[in-house]
């Protein structure tokens, strides 16, 4: 397939994607229980009161009026109004955006650094001890979910051992060089957290693809030539055993969004994550919305770019 092709197709398969997560999210959060007209005006409201609520919101119209008017308002980039703060959901959600970008980045980028030589190491020494410390730590790994990993470190870093803050982001009153090592210091648990959840499926995955690599004719015929195993491994095993990974990466963006809604929740960490579990109290429907689909847009391009990448690395995927 030519690559003009394959993007195409790729991109339509994205369109579908995020028009299907915006429809789900659009009906689900109508689905939850409770009045958002009383959450905002109060029990003492009168019927009247209620009634212009109601159309304020437009929650007076059919659903399917309301439905096509969301999504006419979404292809212009508008998200709506929020019902409790009574500004756009643009604004709420772009000053909570930097905090989860800089979390799950984070998260990402030491999952990977440390996730390569681990994978590697266990490879290497396939069936030895080390191998199977590796094994056995990631198949804990892979058991454990974001919430018990977060309270654990929450409980034992944070409240026991009082090595790091149980909440927020950063210390307030703080300027300059302050401000940012208090910014790192709020960040360690979060990260730590989404880190032990995704690094055992990196690592093993990895381990698995490379000592397939390994064990193919080219390696062979490089250590037929004299080229030192070292060079082997990093060099031409590597390069190769990466490209299946390129695609987990693109799904533990996924997991990375998923994961980032408890744990934001659990360490009161001010990102996206937390808008939406305060949303869902307050049945604030524009930010709930405004939120899944910024985080369905994040996963769709994070998974877009991710098949692209893997496209140009291998030519047969295009082909296939």
């Amino acid at each position: 397939m030519h690559l003009t092709g394959y993007l195409l197709q790729r991109l339509l398969r994205g369109v579908v994607t995020f028009w299907f997560a915006v429809t789900v999210t659009f009906f689900l959060v109508r689905l939850l229980p409770g009045d958002p007209v009383l959450a905002v005006a109060g029990p003492g409201m009168t019927e009247e009161i209620r009634l212009q609520q109601l159309q304020l919101f437009g929650l007076d119209r059919p659903l399917a009026v309301q439905y096509f008017s969301y999504l006419r308002e979404l292809v212009q980039g508008n998200l709506g109004i929020s019902f409790l703060r009574s500004k756009p959901v643009t604004t709420v959600l772009m000053e909570r955006m930097p905090w989860t970008l800089l979390l799950t980045s984070t998260a990402l980028v030491l999952t990977v650094l440390l996730g390569i030589p681990l994978g590697v190491l266990a490879a290497t020494r396939a069936r030895g001890w080390t191998d199977k410390i590796v094994q056995v730590s990631g198949v804990i790994g892979q058991s454990l979910f974001v919430p018990s990993i977060g309270i654990l470190l929450l409980y034992t870093l944070g409240l026991m051992a009082g090595i790091f803050p149980i909440g927020g982001a950063v210390k307030s009153g703080l300027t300059g060089v302050q401000y940012y090592l208090s910014v790192a210091h709020h960040l360690v648990l979060p990260c730590l957290t989404l880190v032990m959840a995704q690094l055992a499926s990196y690592v093993l995955t990895l381990r698995s693809t490379l000592i397939e690599a390994l064990g193919e004719e080219y390696c062979d015929l490089a250590r037929a030539k004299g080229t030192p195993e070292r060079k082997v491994i990093w060099k031409h095993a590597l390069r190769n055993a990466l490209l299946p990974t390129t695609t987990l990466i693109g799904l533990q963006i996924g997991f990375l969004v998923g994961g980032a809604v408890l744990t934001e929740t659990i360490y009161a960490y001010p990102g996206v994550g937390r808008a939406i579990f305060e949303a869902v109290g307050q049945l604030d429907f524009p930010v709930l919305q405004g939120a899944f689909v910024l985080l369905a847009a994040t996963v769709v391009v994070a998974n877009l770019v991710t098949d692209l990448a893997y496209g140009l690395l291998d030519p047969r995927v295009r082909a296939g």
